[in-house]
């Protein structure tokens, strides 16, 4: 028994070792770049297609049965136009259009539970047919048959939680289209990058929308995008000092308590 929990604390030790080497890898690999890139400002990324990136994945969703593209003569109407000049708007893939980003939300919540029960139970068997007498046999020493159960139980709970989040992002980025859909809608992928001095901000955004909810200006709103992932980030020195060291993140891995 002792030597199988000798190899079962090596195995664990093991382990641990093996994951913390890894880490500790990886982490060096990061601080070396940014040891070279000391002095330097943070470096934009190129424009690439998107549809190059290896966590590029064509959007599936179900479609609706194919129209029909009726032709009736001599008429100046197709069928699915929306007017009958060139239409501005992006439509196409490589089309761009501009998003509308403006989210100002506000949750409050305070809840609080307080709970607590008393209870106290008493049972005795002063007469049972004369069999009570027989209890005098099972306990020598003496019982009282009137008084056979006595029990008393308290509980108390008490629970608070609070929240309050507000947020407030007002932005504009454009979007360019990477798929169309068989049932016309699109799905469009967007990056903007800025530098200021050090510190280098993100904003990705991306969704699927319709045709008809841009504007004649070619533009959207992000409440028009379904499934919208939109990401606002930064790298640089102001990032950096919000995170953790490499060890602190480490250490909240593996020792949580």
């Amino acid at each position: 028994m002792a030597q199988s929990r000798k190899h079962q604390s090596l195995a664990v030790t093991l382990t641990l070792s093996t994951l913390l080497s890894a880490s500790l890898l990886g982490g060096c690999g990061n601080m070396i770049d940014r040891v070279a890139g000391i002095g330097n400002e943070p470096k934009m990324d190129p424009i690439e297609n998107p549809q190059n990136d290896p966590n590029y994945q064509p959007v599936s969703l179900p479609m609706p049965a194919p129209m029909a593209d009726v032709r009736q003569p001599n008429s100046l109407w197709r069928q699915g136009s929306r007017a009958f000049f060139k239409d501005q708007r992006a439509g196409k893939v490589g089309d761009i259009l501009t998003v509308v980003i403006e989210i100002d939300d506000e949750a409050k919540l305070d809840n609080k539970t307080d709970q607590t029960r008393d209870g106290s139970n008493s049972a005795g068997l002063d007469n049972l047919l004369g069999y009570e007498t027989l209890l005098q046999d099972i306990f020598p020493d003496g019982i009282d048959a009137g008084n056979l159960v006595n029990s008393d139980s308290e509980s108390a709970t008490s629970g608070s939680g609070t929240v309050d989040r507000s947020e407030a992002i007002k932005l504009r980025i454009a979007a360019v289209i990477t798929q169309v859909m068989p049932n016309g809608n699109m799905v469009l992928t967007g990056t903007q990058q800025v530098r200021v001095n050090y510190e280098l901000r993100e904003l990705t955004v991306g969704g699927v929308i319709r045709p008809e909810d841009i504007s004649n200006v070619n533009e959207i709103p992000y409440d028009k995008i379904s499934e919208a992932r939109i990401a606002y980030g930064g790298k640089g020195t102001l990032s950096d000092v919000q995170q953790p060291r490499y060890g602190q993140q480490v250490y909240d891995i593996f020792f949580p308590f």
